[in-house]
């Protein structure tokens, strides 16, 4: 593949693009099984939602790696217009939270739960200890059960705006089914690390939106942001680590 073609390199991850495919590539340290999960997430929401999804065309194995392939959608990400419009930012805000709740209206049964994927995570931390482990496993055990769609890792980087004004959501590898409260407290935690104010009015303009109590929402930080240090971003690890500490948020 040219290098010309790359839209961007990630740890472990390129994506490049033709006139009409994207192809995820992932490094020999990416997981396998990490790799047909992310397709399986992507084949079950096309299949079982309304959602705009680029089409999943191919898995395959190249000298680089294992490879998604997909369908390209002509348009910007909702992040780059932000950056290019700071003055629609409360237009584009709102367009976001919408889609999100359009996300949570669906159901995909086969999925895997956001209760055990949490849980797993959970118990695999090791940057805090047991006692700490215990008690956001237990504060998970008390949440109530839903079985809605949550993206988790909705952000506008994973929402493209093309050339017709529709929205489309990418990037589904972290995808299952649960409480929608526990994906907006993930989609804030994402907000939080880049820019506060953004956070904040994602977080308020959710709650409206959903007739959700912000200390409900509040409740699932410490688990979301022990599940978001399980990826080791060391860069995040200093701010993930003062959410997890705290026990309660007002």
């Amino acid at each position: 593949m040219s290098e010309k073609n790359i839209i961007f390199t990630r740890p472990h991850k390129t994506l490049y693009a033709t006139d009409t495919q994207v192809m995820k590539v992932f490094d020999s340290q990416y997981k396998k099984s990490d790799v047909l999960n992310e397709a399986r997430n992507e084949a079950l929401v096309e299949e079982n939602t309304t959602l705009n999804v680029p089409s999943l065309m191919s898995v395959c194995s190249t000298d680089e790696g294992w490879c998604l392939v997909r369908s390209k959608v002509e348009g910007k990400t909702l992040a780059e217009l932000m950056l290019e419009h700071p003055d629609k930012m409360q237009e584009y805000m709102e367009l976001f939270v919408d889609l999100q709740l359009e996300v949570h209206k669906q159901r995909v049964p086969t999925i895997k739960t956001l209760r055990h994927k949490l849980m797993d995570q959970i118990n695999s931390l090791k940057e805090v200890d047991a006692t700490t482990r215990y008690e956001l496993a237990t504060r998970l055990q008390s949440m109530p059960k839903h079985n809605k769609l949550c993206h988790g890792d909705f952000n506008p980087t994973n929402v493209i705006v093309d050339n017709e004004g529709k929205l489309w959501v990418i990037d589904w590898a972290h995808a299952a089914q649960g409480n929608a409260s526990a994906d907006a407290a993930m989609t804030y935690l994402l907000f939080a690390l880049e820019d506060q104010k953004k956070a904040d009015l994602y977080m308020k303009l959710f709650c409206t939106k959903a007739d959700i109590a912000r200390q409900y929402v509040n409740r699932w930080l410490p688990i979301v942001a022990a599940a978001q240090l399980t990826k080791k971003k060391e860069t995040e690890k200093e701010f993930l680590m003062r959410w997890i500490d705290v026990v309660e948020y007002q």
